[in-house]
């Protein structure tokens, strides 16, 4: 389950929002569809946990996406003189 939605964040992290919002919806319907947990107050805590694992994988990829654009724009700088 964990690392399921985390890889999702890796891989579809360059669009954070959409795919916050997808793992953060889709995780819980997917558990309601299969029936695993039940509608009401305990489905709380499943969407907190999608959120936050989905957006751990958003975070890496974010960080890793990011911080090769900026190193990128370091060696073009420095290629320039």
């Amino acid at each position: 389950m964990i690392p399921t939605l985390i890889l999702f964040g890796l891989v579809a992290g360059r669009w954070w929002r959409t795919t916050l919002l997808a793992g953060t919806l889709g995780w819980p319907i997917l558990l309601l569809a299969q029936d695993i947990v039940r509608p009401g107050a305990g489905l709380l805590p499943v969407f907190l946990l999608a959120v936050v694992n989905t957006g751990a994988g958003v975070l890496v990829h974010q960080t890793v996406f990011r911080g090769a654009a900026w190193l990128r724009d370091i060696r073009e700088d420095r290629a320039r003189g």
